[in-house]
């Protein structure tokens, strides 16, 4: 009787096994690191599954829009509050301005890393003019192009405040009627998130 033939080892045996095993490891690492990038893709594409709530206020800017499109030419290396006044500064405007300064008061040992502006195509009433210079020490002060303005906000009457990033990226719109507590939790929450200015 010739030789038998000899089993298979057990480790030849489990080799098929452990090969598929292997295979489905791998498979679900790749999954696991792709997966959510294609859903977020298609989440953001296609607009499915976005959440309805959010944790700021004003009107969310996220256009790539600058300083520079709102018609204010200025070099301000901090975060801003910046009132556009593409009329005269009347008593909407002059409370949007009062707003900006208690706000960058309320902002406490945060109130170096940001700073309040006032942007206006008109010149002031002589009034104003002495009352900002008065009580307004630290106010900022910039022409306002209305044309450029309006062009791109549509807008050619209403004063607004803007959180602007200290790269002069447009970051959130107020209207008049904003409310301080809300506009000081959303800057708030801004400087805590961010690691410039």
């Amino acid at each position: 009787m010739g030789a038998a033939m000899n089993p298979p080892s057990m480790s030849e045996a489990k080799a098929p096994g452990r090969r598929g095993r292997g295979r489905i490891q791998l498979l679900l690492i790749l999954l696991g690191v792709v997966g959510p990038m294609i859903l977020a893709t298609g989440m953001y594409k296609l607009q499915f599954w976005v959440p309805e709530g959010r944790s700021y206020h004003g009107e969310l800017i996220g256009n790539g829009q600058t300083r520079a499109d709102l018609g204010v030419q200025a070099d301000e290396q901090t975060w801003q509050m910046l009132v556009t006044a593409p009329r005269d500064c009347a008593v909407d405007c002059q409370q949007l301005v009062y707003l900006a300064r208690q706000i960058q008061i309320g902002l406490g040992r945060d109130a170096n890393r940001a700073s309040h502006a006032l942007a206006a195509a008109q010149p002031l009433t002589a009034d104003y003019e002495a009352k900002l210079s008065r009580e307004y020490p630290q106010l900022q002060r910039y022409p306002l192009d209305a044309a450029t303005f309006g062009k791109t906000t549509g807008d050619k009457a209403t004063p607004q405040l803007w959180i602007i990033d200290p790269h002069g990226n447009l970051v959130l719109r107020y209207d008049p009627n904003v409310k301080g507590k809300d506009l000081l939790n959303d800057l708030r929450h801004l400087l805590k998130l961010s690691n410039i200015g």
